[in-house]
């Protein structure tokens, strides 16, 4: 090894624990720190644009259930209602979440009124800033060439683009723990502290648990203290600005918790307990398999992906030419992102967007791979490259948003606005929430009961002149009229089914189905139930009118609609 990457030699470790440092620093990562940023040879406006055309002009397509149809209701009646900081959902307060992202989507709300595609603006802002971050980072610690592979690679990575601008909070969260992390290190990778770099991670950070909970936490010390002591390098942080970095989280994070615990005293044995420690430890909602992570990571970094084997042989190469540019930045970096894979594997409950804090950092190792080999040179680069661009667009265009609309409860808004348009009649979801009718209705007084609450759904639709009930589950509606009262009946049903596509034969659309799902996401069917007594008297009123016009009339009766068909 020459005298770039080698240095006075050391002695071997002799013992166990010794050896992790050594085989990090010495064999792994022995190249010198980069010193300062490299001369920007192109410019970086690429990454303003090419996010910007994949993102923004293709947000307003149908919300997903459950998911984003919650993630738009909640700020939507929060600022109905005027409320800051109690998350409410149909009216009830909403306590599995912090509020920043609520926060944000209401001022997009009130900036552009309460669309799905202004509410989808906040994920999709938080996107284009991580490919932004990686770029400008990716300069100052491994040099323009990585840093441009690297943002290109985030860029046109299917799985980051199409996860993170979803609207869900995993989007926001990878940007506070994004800037948290890259803040973070170029605070502690000189020989000094940085004071700017170190307030400006605590800030990301604090954000980061008012976004989503202590995980911003857990997602930056680990790595960060791993990095010092495999490295032996860098600027240990003191006490003392431990403390001030707490302190800073802690004066951004604490004053709405205890606001919410003040309000609702429940909040915080719930959230803190519930929603991190026992959904982490007890397997009870998402159980996946260890290796649920690993197809995930390859999907979402693909086509970068494709190049798994020969980034582990330069990983791994003891070629001295190769070795002198695996720096500690790329050690880290490494660290970074696989310690979130890592932690999310470790949890009982495991979600596709949970990883995509992961990706900036590992999306940054690829392009430092990319710049340093043939690979960045080769024809087939930069084809599959613009294939991938090509279909993005098509996808982002064309494809989500049909599906979009092809799969949403509002598929058929004229059939389910005549059955839901009368105010006084109340919504019911059984047995689980159906949101996107609460956002696009503007309603915030639909009720949910669960299976375990189907005494309480008996006594209301027996006091109800006319309840409109969602059924949630394929199977729901028939479960539901043997647990319905003998003196209520269904008095009109429509399912939900999937339509036929125009242009694919009946003899296609089957596995299409069956691949699919046969019906809406989130709504199966909507019935409307009547009490014998609430019958009566619309025979009574319409008796009248029947005689006047000399003619006899059946009383309400039954409309079946299936998938298009009545």
């Amino acid at each position: 090894m020459d005298s770039a990457v080698a240095s006075v030699p050391t002695p071997l470790p002799r013992s166990l624990l010794g050896w992790a440092p050594f085989l990090w620093s010495r064999v792994l990562f022995p190249a010198p720190p980069t010193a300062a940023p490299t001369a920007c040879r192109t410019s970086g406006l690429l990454f303003l644009l090419l996010p910007a055309v994949l993102l923004y002009p293709c947000l307003g397509f149908r919300l997903f259930e459950p998911d984003e149809s919650r993630y738009a209701e909640i700020p939507r009646e929060m600022l109905a209602r005027g409320e800051l900081v109690v998350p409410l959902l149909q009216g009830e307060p909403y306590l599995d979440k912090p509020p920043l992202f609520y926060w944000l989507v209401m001022l997009s709300y009130r900036l552009f009124g309460a669309h799905d595609w202004a509410a989808r603006l906040v994920p999709a802002l938080s996107v284009h800033g991580c490919v932004l971050l990686v770029y400008l980072f990716g300069r100052r610690w491994l040099g323009e060439r990585s840093a441009w592979w690297g943002a290109l690679a985030l860029a046109l990575s299917p799985g980051f683009l199409g996860m993170g601008r979803l609207l869900v909070l995993d989007g926001l969260l990878t940007f506070w723990a994004t800037l948290a992390l890259f803040g973070a290190f170029a605070a502690t990778r000189g020989p000094a502290l940085h004071r700017g770099w170190w307030a400006l991670a605590a800030v990301a950070c604090g954000l980061g648990v008012l976004t989503k909970g202590p995980v911003a936490l857990l997602l930056l010390a680990p790595p960060l203290w791993l990095q010092q002591r495999l490295s032996g390098q860098g600027a240990r942080p003191s006490w003392r600005a431990l403390l001030a970095f707490a302190a800073t989280v802690a004066l951004v994070a604490l004053p709405w918790y205890v606001a919410l615990s003040v309000r609702v005293p429940q909040f915080a044995s719930y959230f803190l307990w519930e929603h991190n420690v026992r959904r982490f430890l007890a397997p009870a909602m998402h159980v996946r398999g260890v290796w649920f992570y690993a197809p995930i990571l390859l999907g979402a970094l693909l086509p970068g992906a494709l190049l798994l084997v020969p980034f582990l042989r330069f990983l791994f190469s003891g070629k001295e030419e190769v070795a002198r540019v695996r720096s500690p930045e790329l050690g880290f970096l490494l660290l970074g992102g696989g310690w979130c894979v890592l932690f999310f594997t470790l949890s009982s409950c495991k979600l596709p967007t949970y990883v995509l804090p992961a990706l900036p950092p590992l999306a940054l190792v690829l392009g430092h791979f990319l710049a340093h080999s043939r690979w960045r040179a080769s024809r087939w680069t930069t084809g599959v490259a613009g294939a991938t661009f090509a279909l993005l667009l098509a996808f982002h265009y064309a494809a989500l948003p049909w599906y979009a609309a092809y799969r949403s409860p509002m598929s058929r808004p004229g059939e389910v606005l005549a059955l839901c348009a009368e105010r006084d009649a109340p919504i019911v979801c059984y047995p689980r929430n159906c949101d996107s009718i609460g956002f696009y209705l503007r309603r915030d007084d639909l009720r949910t009961y669960r299976s375990k609450d189907i005494e309480e759904l008996r006594t209301l639709v027996r006091t109800q002149p006319r309840t409109v009930i969602l059924c949630t589950h394929r199977h729901s509606l028939v479960g539901l009229k043997q647990l319905l009262p003998p003196e209520v009946q269904v008095v009109q049903e429509v399912r939900m089914g999937l339509q036929k596509i125009p242009g694919v034969p009946q003899w296609a659309m089957r596995p299409l189905t069956r691949l699919m799902g046969e019906t809406a996401l989130g709504l199966s069917d909507l019935a409307v139930v009547q009490p014998r007594w609430a019958l009566q008297q619309n025979r009574a009123q319409n008796a009248p009118t029947t005689a006047r016009n000399g003619s006899s009339s059946l009383p309400i009766a039954s409309a079946r609609m299936s998938s298009g068909t009545p």
